[in-house]
């Protein structure tokens, strides 16, 4: 019979395949659907970019208190599946409608505003009760990398599948229903079926520690959630560190890449979808093979030779991008540039992940409490501000290179194929002539700043990780031993 510890690892990861496809829609896509589906002025996109900044500030509240509710729920199904289910399902209904809308200009914008918060909240229940599991599942540290990794796994062939479909599926000749608007609802409607579907593994295959459970939940306090936070110096030094790799992490897939893959290369999803694919899938290794590698490596030592590969990537992304012509040979160097680049970004992310669990710990040996839903439930949060602040910088480099001037031209085509008033090959052919008007120095500037930006951070990111967060494997493991040495003594 198979071990529940063995069951939990199949089954666990299994559960977040449909959120990260949801995940990957909402938050990689939302603002390429309204580019490319909606006639926007400046003060339109100004005013979505706000909407989006301010509802990850609303988070910084709203995710803490949504760990705190967690903590003192006491079912008899856990404390974590109940915001499992009612979150999937409220998340899929709130997804569903933002994408099959026709609303056009003010009201849209009304319309996506009150959408954008209502899925600060729905997928905030879901995703803290999700990664607030993890602790609960194991205190070994070896057992919590594999959970860690096999769900970070899992979670990328979710959003890794959507990444590519979703172009492909959305834009071009290939498009459903002949036109981006009517494509876009239906591929949510699918995806916003199978999340509910996934979850399922995760709420019934999946058997979490509840001993905490005996005892009533300490009353938390705002106030409490705060200095929470303030107290753990190791939880501030990695959140923000983890911000700022994120911020530099989301910038290509954020909109900016697939809006210079279209403007330099042509308007077909399916080249954008293999730019995504071929981009992502050296990322498959470290889904499979980081707890081996951690075992072999430390933390430290990884990220930098990871901060190499990065760089180099980057760096192919930069050079040949500025001086080659226009070709596929071009396109092809980018894409393997991007493999690189992503392949050392998402091994920080793995580390990143770790490393805001394992301060749960060093809480719990300062403070006496873990406070783990608390804690957990920053990484979400930061996920999703980074995201916010992806769209600032992407929005503001839409309007410094005058994208908007194109994409409104394209969404009143893609519109009129919609309504049936033109046919899609006229379409295609009207978008093409578009995009000949591009300027060289419009696409030169999307290059900068998906290349240089997130190169930047990420070398921020690597030197403050290395300086500020002192829990390595060697302090992790100091901090267990005497957590376990002193409930043998009470």
């Amino acid at each position: 019979m198979i071990s529940q510890t063995k069951k939990n690892l199949w089954m666990y990861p299994l559960g977040t395949v449909g959120r990260d496809m949801v995940y990957t829609l909402f938050t990689n896509y939302i603002l390429t659907f309204i580019i490319f589906t909606r006639t926007l002025t400046a003060a339109h996109l100004t005013a979505i970019t706000a909407v989006m900044v301010i509802a990850r500030v609303f988070d910084a509240l709203n995710d803490p208190i949504m760990g705190n509710i967690i903590e003192r729920t006491r079912t008899k199904w856990g404390k974590f599946k109940p915001w499992l289910l009612l979150g999937v399902l409220s998340t899929s209904l709130v997804v569903y409608a933002i994408f099959n809308t026709s609303l056009q200009g003010w009201p849209f914008v009304w319309f996506f505003g009150v959408i954008y918060f209502l899925y600060s909240i729905t997928y905030t229940m879901n995703d803290i009760a999700y990664w607030g599991m993890v602790p609960a599942l194991s205190s070994d540290s070896h057992s919590r990398n594999q959970f860690t990794a096999r769900a970070t796994l899992f979670a990328g062939l979710g959003g890794t599948s959507a990444a590519i479909l979703i172009p492909m599926l959305t834009t071009g000749s290939n498009a459903i229903g002949g036109n981006t608007a009517t494509a876009y609802g239906i591929v949510a409607l699918a995806i916003c079926i199978l999340s509910p579907l996934f979850i399922c593994f995760t709420l019934f295959g999946v058997k979490e520690n509840r001993s905490d459970m005996a005892t009533p939940a300490i009353k938390v306090s705002l106030k409490m959630i705060i200095k929470t936070i303030v107290s753990n110096d190791q939880l501030l030094w990695i959140s923000l560190i983890f911000l700022i790799q994120q911020i530099g992490n989301g910038i290509v897939l954020g909109g900016i890449g697939s809006t210079y893959i279209y403007f330099e290369f042509g308007y077909k999803g399916g080249l954008y979808s293999l730019f995504t694919t071929v981009g992502m899938s050296a990322t498959a290794f470290l889904m499979i093979f980081y707890p081996a590698i951690s075992k072999k490596l430390s933390r430290k030592k990884l990220m930098t030779l990871m901060q190499i590969v990065s760089v180099l990537g980057y760096l192919i992304m930069l050079v040949p991008g500025l001086i080659l012509p226009t070709s596929m040979i071009k396109f092809f160097t980018i894409t393997i540039g991007y493999m690189l680049a992503n392949f050392g970004q998402y091994c920080f992310y793995l580390i990143m992940m770790i490393s805001i669990i394992n301060t749960v710990e060093y809480n719990e040996l300062k403070f006496g409490a873990r406070n783990e839903a608390i804690i957990t439930s920053l990484r979400p949060f930061l996920t999703k501000l980074s995201s916010a602040l992806v769209v600032a910088i992407t929005s503001a480099s839409y309007i410094v290179f005058g994208v908007t001037g194109f994409s409104n031209r394209i969404s009143e085509m893609e519109n009129q194929a919609a309504r049936m008033l033109i046919t899609e090959t006229e379409k295609l052919s009207t978008i093409s002539t578009i995009l000949t008007e591009v300027q060289q120095s419009q696409t030169v500037g999307l290059l900068v700043v998906f290349t240089v930006v997130p190169m930047i951070l990420m070398l921020v990111s690597y030197f403050l990780y290395q300086k500020k967060y002192k829990l390595d494997e060697k302090e992790y493991e100091s901090i267990c031993a005497a957590l376990a040495e002193r409930k043998m003594t009470t």
